[in-house]
């Protein structure tokens, strides 16, 4: 079974929200999981208007976590502008606050705001202080939403490198095409096809930083693992410490490739049993300390 790290829900659906029906209530989103073979997942709050959803509290997520017992795992989620739209804002009191209230972890941020904003640096700061993981939705300026990068994501190794201890879970296309080193300005945000090329920056950056995840939730995530399966495969076994299984369910109906790929290269022969343990759940449940 699956460990989910990347769910969302909304607990009710409301029509005079045009985009709150795309987001699955609690029990409806846990009817799905046996068609993935899902059995837990971590919620990610919506707290950034970038992103074009109606806006959702952490304490929602806390009361769905509460409601469905041993079924989901609470991240809180806050915005770099919080609290005055300073880079002197103290995050710490907050983010122990919702830490002792049982938060596993902060995202999916989706602020968008460059990685080397002052008031973006101020808050990772804190979260490196307060130990808990760091879930990132990539995108540029305009657009998109998501923190803000350039195709060779330079400004996430800034981070990556001046906040060492914070862990850092990559997600969104502009993190999987960068996969491959064709990766340039007209395909980052999409989907590349074909087979990866040597130079990726997401390869080189995992392997230069130890503290860089992958989250292969969403048709991104299994893109960048399956348009060239014998290097998804490679890539699987050379990081299987630090990859993790996630869905990004949100709606009735949505397929979730993620659980077929890893099924299949475990069948073929392409992975190991450890390497798909840890892939499935075992991974996330050492990163949230389960």
């Amino acid at each position: 079974m699956f460990l989910d790290i990347h769910g969302h829900t909304m607990r009710f659906r409301d029509p005079r929200h045009r985009t709150l029906t795309k987001l699955l209530p609690p029990e409806e989103l846990i009817a799905q999981w046996p068609t993935w073979d899902i059995d837990r997942a971590v919620l990610l709050p919506l707290v950034h208007h970038e992103a074009g959803l109606p806006m959702q509290s952490n304490e929602d997520i806390l009361d769905v976590c509460t409601d469905f017992p041993g079924k989901f795992i609470p991240f809180c989620n806050l915005d770099p502008r919080y609290h005055h739209n300073t880079p002197e804002a103290d995050f710490t009191p907050v983010l122990e606050h919702y830490r002792a209230m049982g938060c596993k972890g902060i995202g999916e941020m989706c602020a968008s705001l460059w990685w080397d904003d002052p008031r973006m640096l101020n808050m990772l700061g804190h979260i490196e202080k307060s130990g808990l993981p760091l879930l990132f939705h990539v995108g540029q300026e305009t657009g998109t939403y998501g923190v803000v990068d350039d195709f060779r994501l330079s400004k996430l190794e800034m981070v990556l490198a001046r906040f060492p201890k914070l862990q850092f879970i990559g997600h969104s296309m502009a993190i999987w095409s960068a996969i491959s080193g064709d990766c340039s300005v007209e395909n980052w945000l999409g989907y590349p096809t074909g087979p990866v090329t040597p130079g990726g920056r997401l390869v080189e950056l995992l392997r230069r930083y130890d503290n860089l995840w992958c989250d292969i939730s969403a048709g991104s995530g299994n893109n960048g693992l399956t348009r060239d399966p014998g290097f998804g495969h490679g890539f699987m076994e050379e990081f299987q410490d630090r990859i993790l299984w996630g869905s990004d369910l949100c709606w009735p109906g949505q397929e979730v490739p993620q659980t077929a790929t890893l099924k299949n290269a475990l069948a073929g022969g392409n992975i190991s049993r450890q390497v798909f343990d840890k892939i499935a759940r075992g991974n996330a449940m050492e990163l949230l300390g389960l």
